[in-house]
């Protein structure tokens, strides 16, 4: 079954690619689309004293993945790590990052794996896009020497394309 849906995905996932992607985020030419999943969640900041200054740093994120008709494919959590139901998983590491188009909303990424646990899935990507991400960004405001070590979750969405030698 799983397979079915990898299929559907790969079939469907590239009618979304934003027209014009700038090449820091192209995945390597010789890796090919292998799943896409839409994030559904937060990102999750913590107050931390930052070279004298008081700032929101990304702790993690936590989010569902979803396929096209909403069920859930997986999670996104600390690492960056995407894991499937099929428990298989892949870290990330970011090589690069472009301001998403919404001002309100956090980078758009390229990053490359670092490590794979299990045989499913996921044991196959070799890069992750995160694109048309849809909020997300650390709070401006708030954090302060009475804050630190607060949390704050920040709703955000993103499309994630996994990228591998294909089959």
């Amino acid at each position: 079954m799983l397979t079915f849906w990898l299929v559907f995905f790969l079939i469907s996932a590239r009618a979304d690619l934003p027209s014009t992607l700038p090449a820091e985020l192209r995945a390597p030419a010789s890796q090919k689309l292998i799943l896409k999943a839409h994030g559904v969640g937060d990102q999750v900041y913590i107050c931390q004293a930052v070279e004298g200054n008081y700032a929101w740093t990304l702790k993690a994120p936590d989010a569902r993945l979803l396929d096209a008709d909403g069920r859930q494919l997986g999670r996104h959590f600390a690492g960056p790590t995407w894991e499937a139901k099929d428990g298989s998983s892949v870290v990330g590491k970011p090589v690069a990052n472009v301001p998403s188009p919404d001002p309100r909303s956090v980078p758009w990424l390229r990053l490359d794996a670092v490590r794979h646990d299990g045989s499913g899935a996921m044991s196959q990507v070799l890069s992750i896009q995160r694109l048309n991400t849809n909020g997300g960004k650390a709070p401006t405001q708030g954090c302060a020497n009475s804050q630190v070590g607060a949390e704050v979750r920040v709703p955000y969405q993103a499309d994630y394309y996994f990228y591998g030698n294909g089959r």
